[in-house]
């Protein structure tokens, strides 16, 4: 049934063209005065005055988007945006010229093209307005190979059999279409059954009358339309497609002959393809966009299978939902140039790949050499390394980059033995100019040149004096080389000298090498070796005797210049190492008069083993010890906590605490050893909030949607306080996989980290930074930011510059702003764009720095020394964190002194004194209680 109504459509549509004009004189625009309606209606005049100032709206929208577009014609969004609201408001003219000045810059999606088709057909009532049509559809073919496209093209066309040559021009179109995407395995069979049925129609106007006999011409007709058929038939069934079963099943019913053999054995060969094409074709299926890995992985496959056609196709097919991708560009011209070799094919990839990421220097400059490849005219060639210098390349090096291909082609097309040309004078100009250029538009922007060694500069010289002889020239561009900061490299002075070497005199080499003698601060030696070495070969004793003189006293300064630096740096360092010893000691000295203050007369409180607190972290101290307490006694509600958490004794005998803490609960927990084996199911939660009530109960409800938790064990010290940070054990590794994406959710106003769990005693090394610390050129990092500023207005600021997918607020641990932002666009074009526009703008007075993203490199820690470890004394361990800065020394300065000597470690193990010596330290004179009182009232 829908074969039949599709032949009943094709044999109607030869007067398709009359019956669009006829509907056009028919409409009338929405809103015509000639339409009628009571003005005098209250609704009709609130509904009119709603529309005016819609209108109204949407024209200073229009107003402002042309603005914009004059300023950067390369804005995408801008463009999109103008052609739907021109296409609202029915500005037709506006609309065509909008659609034109984008199509110049960007090729059209296949959605773009379509409208704009659909609106040029409905206007097209006239022979002349049909021809302006297919030239629209000529070009709209020229952007993507789509299907779509081609198939409305070839419909579009039917309407137009009844003019003189239309058929054939039918199918001049649909064999065209068949050959770009006729093999499109999901698409293609459509344009194949289209064709047939056109085909199939033009057949039924030739039968002759019912009860008629046909005539020996007619008769022919009928055969040769026949023919027709069958071929389309048998060459749809030797190409794998998507249900091919039923085209076969069909052909089958429809002729009256035996299908040959011939045919059933390439349609089993298409179908065996087809069984190998389907599990990529199925996994673009059920990919989702842009599906660039399974394209890639379909395109492996055709490049192995070797069908140039094929492997075209697939690549169009990848590019034109990865237009954006400028390897993606880059593999598939080099495939066309190496292989392929077709000019119209390769200059029109090339033209879309520069059209579609022209920020990318190395798809210009592979153009500018596929053209003077296929010898395009040279006018033409120009005219594109001008669009070229235009494209907003991201880095200063890029402009380098392109300069030098363009002038490698004009080096090509100079005939050097003639002493003078017109190649030869463009060639001159052309680096005149590219020097200058780099030097004020390149600079001006980037405040670099991107050409530090000058290296242009330097292939000028060696043209210069390699092929056109001019050694004088060839001198001036050297000496303007070494003018720009290039004097003190010994490798810019070699490079003269082999040029001189070569093409010179050996005056002028002497005469470099002892320039370079002078200047070369780098590699000093060498140059004086190779002047050394040239008046060993060709010069005088004189000149040896001068060279020998001044390579020595050279050398001399050098070494003597060196020295000094080096003990400059050594004392610098001595000075840091001894800054560094001194605070070593006053943190030892601290730690030890905190210590001395434990170890009281009477009954001394021992200090507690190193023992490491839950899952592997170590516990603090007591912070301090309450006033009225007895020597060394702990307060009994202090020993509950201490023998809660850590599981030493049971709770002292005696009448119960008339106060109750939060920490009783916990009394009686037994420590719980770190189990490594479960460190795969478990992550790390840190920076929680101190105050958080049952940091248990809440952490396990909002992990819960991860996966099953197991155990959620807070960290608490021995106050029974909540240290902000615990473990979360899942039943599933995959559950610990999926509650890293919390990672930065808040949690009570601040930031929680959620980390994977890592003994970072066995791997000091181990850092969790989830961004990207390298180059990201579609990533823009923007400082200067008011702390006010939230992620909504930033977007607001960020999206009017192309298609924002993510904005990170960086924040200090306690979730304040700032300052700082990381804005992620869709492709590096937006970006690049977005850096030259917000670059200075003033958000909420304060004036932002907008730049791509590249972090600096990440400083290591340096590794502490194993020979100088003994002078250091051992650190005492009080914790993940340290001794906490209240627990103040309450002990007397004079006591802290004389404890110093010899000063008892944990676990009974005596530490070094801060002051060590060689000798062993006398042991300390006991004290009565008079002399101890003698010796404070002298103090």
């Amino acid at each position: 049934a829908e074969r039949g109504g599709r032949r009943a459509e094709l044999h109607k549509m030869a007067a398709a063209g009359a019956e669009a004009a006829a509907e056009e004189e028919k409409r009338l625009p929405e809103g015509d005065p000639e339409s009628g309606g009571d003005s005098d209606d209250e609704g009709d005049s609130d509904s009119s005055g709603d529309g005016e100032d819609e209108e109204k709206e949407n024209e200073a929208e229009i107003q402002r988007l042309e603005e914009q577009l004059s300023i950067n014609a390369f804005d995408y969004n801008c463009h999109l945006d103008l052609i739907k609201l021109l296409r609202q408001e029915g500005e037709l003219v506006k609309l065509r010229r909008a659609r034109q000045k984008m199509s110049e810059l960007f090729p059209l999606t296949e959605e773009i093209w379509l409208d704009w088709l659909k609106d040029e057909i409905k206007m097209a009532s006239e022979i002349s307005e049909r021809e302006k049509v297919y030239e629209l559809f000529e070009r709209a073919v020229k952007d993507y190979i789509c299907p779509e496209i081609w198939l409305e093209y070839a419909q579009y066309s039917i309407g137009g059999i009844g003019q003189e040559g239309g058929i054939e021009r039918v199918r001049s179109i649909f064999e065209r279409a068949l050959t770009a995407v006729g093999l499109h395995v999901t698409k293609g069979t459509a344009l194949w059954e289209a064709y047939r049925e056109f085909e199939n129609a033009i057949l039924e106007t030739a039968q002759p009358a019912p009860g008629s006999i046909p005539s020996p011409e007619q008769q022919q007709v009928l055969c040769s339309q026949l023919e027709k058929i069958h071929t389309l038939f048998r060459r749809q069934l030797g190409i794998p497609l998507l249900d091919m079963e039923a085209s076969y099943a069909e052909y089958e019913e429809w002729s009256e002959e035996p299908i040959p053999e011939t045919t059933i054995k390439n349609y089993k060969k298409a179908l065996q393809q087809l069984e190998k094409c389907k599990p990529y074709e199925e996994a673009l299926l059920g990919a989702e966009t842009p599906k660039l890995a399974e394209y890639q992985a379909y395109i492996d496959f055709e490049m192995k299978a070797g069908d140039p056609a094929r492997i075209q196709l697939i690549y169009e097919r990848a590019l034109a939902e990865n237009c954006l991708v400028p390897d993606l560009w880059a593999r598939y011209n080099q495939y066309l140039d190496r292989q392929l070799k077709v000019k119209e094919l390769v200059l029109s990839a090339h033209d879309r790949a520069v059209r579609n990421c022209p920020w990318t220097v190395g798809l210009w400059i592979r153009y500018l050499l596929a053209m003077e490849r296929h010898r395009v005219e040279h006018s033409i060639i120009s005219e594109m390394f001008e669009k070229a210098l235009n494209a907003g390349f991201i880095q200063a090096t890029d402009y380098v980059e392109i300069w030098q291909a363009y002038l490698d082609y004009l080096r090509r097309r100079v005939d050097f033995t003639q002493d003078s040309s017109k190649e030869l004078e463009e060639l001159r100009s052309a680096f005149a100019r590219a020097v200058e250029y780099l030097k004020q538009e390149v600079e001006e922007r980037f405040s670099e040149s991107g050409d530090p060694s000058c290296t242009i500069m330097q292939n000028w010289a060696r043209v210069e004096a390699r092929l056109c002889n001019n050694m004088q020239k060839a001198r001036e561009l050297w000496d303007n080389i070494m003018t720009k900061g290039n004097a003190k490299y010994a490798n810019m002075w070699l490079e003269y000298y082999n040029l001189e070497r070569a093409h010179g005199d050996t005056q002028h080499c002497r005469k470099a090498l002892h320039r370079a003698v002078q200047c070369t601060s780098d590699y000093p030696e060498h140059v004086c070796e190779v002047l050394l070495t040239l008046e060993r070969i060709e010069g005088t004793l004189e000149d040896w005797d001068a060279a020998v003189q001044k390579t020595e006293n050279r050398l001399a300064r050098v070494n003597e210049q060196r020295a000094k630096a080096a003990e400059k740096e050594a004392a610098l360092a001595k000075q840091e190492e001894e800054r560094a010893e001194q605070r070593k000691q006053a943190r030892a000295e601290k730690k030890a008069s905190k210590k001395a203050k434990k170890t009281r007369t009477g009954d001394k409180r021992k200090a507690d083993e190193d023992d490491e607190g839950e899952w592997g972290q170590e516990e603090e101290l007591p912070s301090k010890r309450h006033r009225g307490e007895g020597d060394g006694v702990l307060p009994e509600e202090d020993m509950e906590v201490e023998t809660g958490l850590f599981g030493r004794s049971e709770k002292p005998d005696g009448p119960a605490a008339p106060k109750e803490k939060a920490s009783t609960s916990r009394k009686d927990i037994p420590k719980v050893f770190h189990d490594s084996s479960k460190d795969k199911v478990t992550v790390f939660v840190s920076n929680l909030s101190y105050t958080m009530a049952e940091p248990e109960a809440k952490l396990r409800e909002l992990f819960g949607s991860c996966g099953e938790v197991v155990e959620v064990r807070a960290v608490f010290n021995n106050k029974g306080t909540f240290r902000g940070y615990c473990y979360v054990q899942f039943r599933e590794e995959e559950a610990a996989r999926q509650a890293l994406a919390l990672d930065r959710t808040a949690v009570e106003g601040r930031p929680m980290f959620v980390s994977p769990c890592v003994d970072k005693n066995k791997n000091p090394d181990f850092k969790v930074f989830r961004y990207s610390t390298t180059l990201e050129k579609h990533k823009l990092f923007i400082s200067g930011l008011p702390f006010s500023c939230t992620k909504e207005e930033l977007e607001e600021v960020c999206k009017a510059h192309g298609n924002v997918k993510d904005i990170r607020l960086v924040t200090n641990r306690a979730g304040k702003p700032k300052g700082l932002a990381y804005v992620e666009y869709e492709n590096e074009a937006q970006a690049s764009q977005a850096v030259l526009k917000m670059d200075g703008l003033t958000v909420k007075d304060h004036v932002i720095k907008v730049m791509i993203s590249n972090p600096p490199l990440r400083k290591l820690p340096e590794r502490p020394d194993p020979s100088k470890a003994s002078l250091v004394p051992p650190r005492q361990i009080y914790g993940a964190r340290g001794k906490g800065r209240t627990q103040l020394s309450m002990m007397p300065r004079a006591l802290q002194r004389q404890s110093n000597p010899v000063a008892k470690a944990e676990n009974g193990m005596v530490q070094n004194s801060p002051a060590a010596s060689s000798e062993p330290p006398a042991e300390p004179k006991k004290m009565s209680n008079a002399d101890f009182a003698k010796m404070l009232l002298k103090k």
